[in-house]
């Protein structure tokens, strides 16, 4: 692990894997630490922002570098907060490209995406996008398109590289959509963003019909 600053009012704290980053992450905000205001993990680092009228960066490195050393608190501690996200993939316009590009039938595609558990490595983009990681081995590879669409429809299931996520607002984008959801993951007005960082994510195939039927439901 290693400690370094991020401009004048953050630690930056990076890690060898994924999962230690979020259990850092974890203890850092349950530890409640005297002027951070705000822990924000991505994939192998976590950034820890702080109130420069309450702490300083030498002070606050000794504390986080022994809350890294420290145990990790047991599973019945800090429960994983998992969603089950229904997708129609009939309404995906890239499932075809995906298949074509991994050798695969479009059925194989969606078996493969709905038989794999996500983990929110990060958010990011826009508000409430969840980065989720991994995607079983021959769905890896895909590119993003040559061009980015100008209009993404919110709820819109995508992936490129290793990665899938979920375009919870109209946005631009240049992932391969492959299908998408009825629910509404995000009111940025309300303050609702029910995935977070660490959480789990499974998709669950749904047909027209059912989209139509949940459509603007909440997560």
């Amino acid at each position: 692990m290693n400690f370094a600053p991020l401009g004048d009012q953050a630690v930056l704290a990076t890690f060898p894997a994924e999962a230690t980053a979020l259990r850092f992450a974890a203890a850092a905000e349950a530890a409640v630490l005297p002027g951070v205001i705000d822990i924000v993990p991505a994939y192998f680092s976590v950034a820890v922002f702080f109130d420069l009228g309450r702490t300083r960066y030498a002070k606050l490195v000794p504390s986080l570098q022994q809350l890294a050393k420290s145990k990790p608190a047991r599973k019945t501690d800090s429960p994983t907060r998992r969603h089950l996200i229904p997708c129609c993939y009939e309404l995906g316009p890239d499932l075809g490209r995906i298949a074509e590009r991994t050798g695969l039938t479009p059925d194989e595609v969606i078996r493969l995406h709905t038989g794999a558990e996500y983990t929110v490595y990060a958010i990011g983009f826009c508000p409430g996008f969840p980065y989720l990681g991994y995607l079983p081995k021959p769905l890896c590879g895909v590119p993003r398109l040559p061009s980015p669409r100008l209009r993404v429809e919110p709820g819109s299931v995508g992936l490129t590289g290793r990665q899938t996520g979920i375009y919870p607002l109209e946005r631009p984008g240049g992932w391969n959509l492959l299908g998408r959801t009825p629910l509404q993951l995000v009111d940025v007005e309300d303050g609702y963003f029910p995935i977070r960082n660490g959480d789990v994510v499974r998709f669950q195939r749904i047909d027209e019909a059912e989209f139509k039927n949940l459509q603007g439901y909440r997560l």
